[in-house]
């Protein structure tokens, strides 16, 4: 099964939602099992949920303030001991 469809069912859990039809919690875990590469990808998912929980309301008040406060995180994650080259946020590849 492709990856990208594999990322789009974990977004969809991730965020709480049904997974798309063909997907079952069972294939996404049995597929994250034996797939590193989803693997990666689902732990960076939720650091940015995480990251990010709580910041729709604020956003409805202040948007910009907000942005920056959120990219500001971001960067100090990012900027945190072991945080790998492929983790930088708004770092492009050379």
């Amino acid at each position: 099964m492709l990856c990208s469809r594999i990322r789009t069912a974990l977004s969809a859990r991730l965020d709480g939602e049904e997974p798309p039809p063909g997907h079952t919690a069972r294939g996404l875990d049995g597929h994250l099992a034996a797939c590193a590469d989803c693997r990666d990808w689902e732990a960076r998912a939720r650091r940015l949920a995480a990251l990010t929980a709580g910041r729709a309301s604020a956003d409805d008040r202040e948007p910009g303030a907000s942005a920056d406060a959120l990219l500001a995180r971001l960067r100090a994650v990012s900027a945190l001991p072991g945080a790998e080259d492929g983790d930088r946020v708004g770092e492009q590849a050379g």
